[in-house]
């Protein structure tokens, strides 16, 4: 393909009902046939963030999903795939990042001014990628039809009309009532956007396809547009997922017998959880997300993963007695890891005297497991560190307003250690084999479990892999050809369903 880019939207009828996974299964199985493709979310809300070179060879942030289908188009991960990421601070503001970098907050109901600008800047985006790319696959954002949005709409079919852009609608129909998500989504839209509605995909179907003829042959008829393919459900396609929803999909065999039990303390504004995605990969774990004291008890580690808010986590985490089954676990000698504002919690003190997550001067005390405190500042760090951490190489990224001033004890990888308890800053380290495998066999040395058995699973491969088989998925139950002629053509003159339709 040369000339002008090609685009596409990948929408959806709700959240987590299969876009991100359909958009990085289009950029691989698209990068396989030698175009040159790039991903595009215009808005990403998500507290799963990475960290990309910016364009002034500083570090910048996008959303993770956003980094893994840059990863899948084989596409080096800029900023401009994701020019807007919203961080919920709270259920009624966000923080928000553009192009990278820190923009301010957002309220919850501002919408016409405040979005303008945010709207300018995925535009501009948008058109910088078509440049130098033939392909552009872009992802919406939530539903298609969130029509008391769509006045100010650029992520969803406010950006489809912008750039032309015919749109694909996935629905999950493992949550049930998929036939009436996608024909009401369609219905709830008006005349100009429907038109660019150009086909369906169904994700997540269990059994056999044929059942689904009738209803697909009557949502063809009565909308005037092809359901181009059943994906199957598939255990284990959550790695590296962005939405909090993807969590309860993080499956266990129920009949294995584990080396070690992993508990994750489940967050109310949980951040990058896809740092303890490399734990779910080791066959000799089982790892169980948890809000409550009672499984801490049986568990070999407990991990306390990054924040949004560390310092209202942290309220949270004592109103539950979190707090003292995790202190109870550091007493019996067993191991804690904290990562970013779990690793800050671990401290003695955090103080934000200039009102970063709130109000000016708060201050409270941490769970006093690790020498160090945390002081909040504007500024924020995006870095992408490396080093060495119990004799291996070891690299990571850090995303973070809170600078840590370590005390006594032992140097660890973007922290301290002070032995069983570790603190890191670091996100994504346990994604080095080898570092992930040394720590591990340090947790089982001291739960007095068997060891030898840790760090096999190479990350990076396990994700290629994943990448290769979403795209064999597509291309084997989806109507590739179709897609590929919306991606050159655009999309055909369809009829709207106010009309002979009705």
């Amino acid at each position: 393909m040369t000339g002008r880019a090609r685009g596409l939207l990948v929408a959806g009828t709700s959240s987590d009902a299969g876009k991100s996974v359909v958009t990085s299964a289009l950029c691989r199985a698209m990068a396989r046939r030698g175009i040159r493709v790039a991903p595009f979310k215009a808005q990403n809300m998500s507290n799963n963030s990475m960290v990309v070179p910016g364009p002034d060879g500083q570090g910048a942030e996008i959303g993770r999903a956003q980094w893994v289908q840059a990863l899948a188009a084989r596409a080096e991960p800029e900023t401009a795939m994701n020019p807007v990421l919203l961080k919920p601070g709270s259920d009624l503001r966000s923080h928000v990042v553009v192009r990278g970098r820190p923009f301010g907050r957002l309220a919850a109901g501002e919408f016409a001014g405040e979005r303008a600008a945010l709207a300018r800047a995925a535009h501009t985006a948008l058109e910088d990628l078509r440049s130098r790319y033939d392909v552009v696959v872009c992802e919406g954002a939530g539903g298609v039809a969130e029509i008391n949005l769509r006045a100010h709409d650029y992520v969803n079919m406010g950006l489809a009309r912008a750039a032309d852009l015919p749109v694909v609608v996935v629905g999950d129909i493992d949550r049930g009532g998929v036939f009436a998500s996608l024909y009401g989504s369609l219905a709830l839209l008006d005349p100009a956007d429907q038109a660019l509605v150009s086909g369906f995909v169904i994700n997540k179907f269990r059994g056999d396809v044929s059942l689904l003829g009738p209803g697909l042959d009557a949502l063809g008829r009565m909308t005037g547009r092809p359901v181009l393919g059943v994906l199957p459900w598939q255990r284990n396609l959550w790695l590296d997922s962005e939405d909090s929803l993807a969590l309860a999909d993080r499956e266990h065999d129920p009949a294995a017998t584990p080396v070690l039990r992993v508990a994750v303390v489940q967050l109310p504004r949980i951040s990058n959880f896809t740092d303890v995605d490399a734990l779910c990969l080791e066959p000799d774990l089982r790892v169980d997300f948890v809000t409550d004291p009672r499984p801490l008890a049986s568990a070999d580690v407990v991990v306390l993963p990054g924040t949004r808010a560390t310092l209202s986590d942290l309220e949270w985490l004592r109103s539950r007695g979190l707090d003292t089954a995790i202190a109870e676990h550091a007493r019996r000698g067993r191991t804690v890891l904290g990562v970013c504002g779990g690793c800050q919690m671990l401290g003695r003190a955090i103080h934000d005297p200039e009102g970063v997550e709130g109000a000016a001067g708060r201050r409270a005390d941490g769970l006093g497991l690790l020498d160090l405190e945390t002081v909040f500042t504007r500024d924020k760090v995006l870095r992408l560190p490396s080093g060495e951490g119990l004799g291996v190489p070891v690299g990571g990224y850090e995303i973070h307003h809170g600078r840590i001033r370590a005390g006594r004890g032992e140097p660890f990888p973007g922290g301290l250690r002070d032995g069983t308890v570790f603190g890191t800053m670091w996100h994504g380290s346990l994604e080095h084999d080898a570092f992930r495998g040394a720590w591990l066999e340090a947790a089982a040395e001291t739960a007095g479990a068997e060891g030898g058995r840790f760090g096999k699973v190479g990350f990076t491969a396990a994700r290629e892999a994943r990448l290769d088989l979403l795209a064999d998925l597509v291309e084997e139950h989806l109507d590739m050809d179709a897609v590929l002629r919306l991606v050159t053509d655009g999309a055909p003159a369809l009829p709207t369903l106010r009309g002979e339709l009705r």
